[in-house]
């Protein structure tokens, strides 16, 4: 049997920052490809695949392919990544 591995944040206090950033890179992603209006989007993972054409359900997704869960958590997680780095690049400039 798999062990299922617990996702925690190193720093509790950053998870409503971090979520904030999650939907703003969304957001910004889909706006130039997918009907998604500026503002919140209720579920960042389920437009992500709707904009590549995955099948999403609320709940368990455990019959996704991991092909299928990569290209939505690449497309997040990337644009996340590449954010960060950005934004630490600004500070570290002042």
């Amino acid at each position: 049997m798999a062990r299922r591995r617990k996702r925690r944040l190193l720093v509790p206090e950053a998870g409503d920052a971090l979520e904030r950033l999650k939907q703003s890179v969304v957001v910004e992603k889909l706006n130039g490809t997918a009907t998604v209006p500026r503002g919140e989007v209720d579920n960042p993972a389920r437009e992500a695949a709707k904009s590549i054409g995955i099948p999403y359900k609320t709940g368990d997704n455990g019959d996704m392919k991991a092909r299928e869960a990569g290209a939505i958590g690449g497309q997040i997680g990337g644009s996340m990544v590449k954010r960060l780095i950005q934004l630490a690049k600004q500070e570290l400039a002042k």
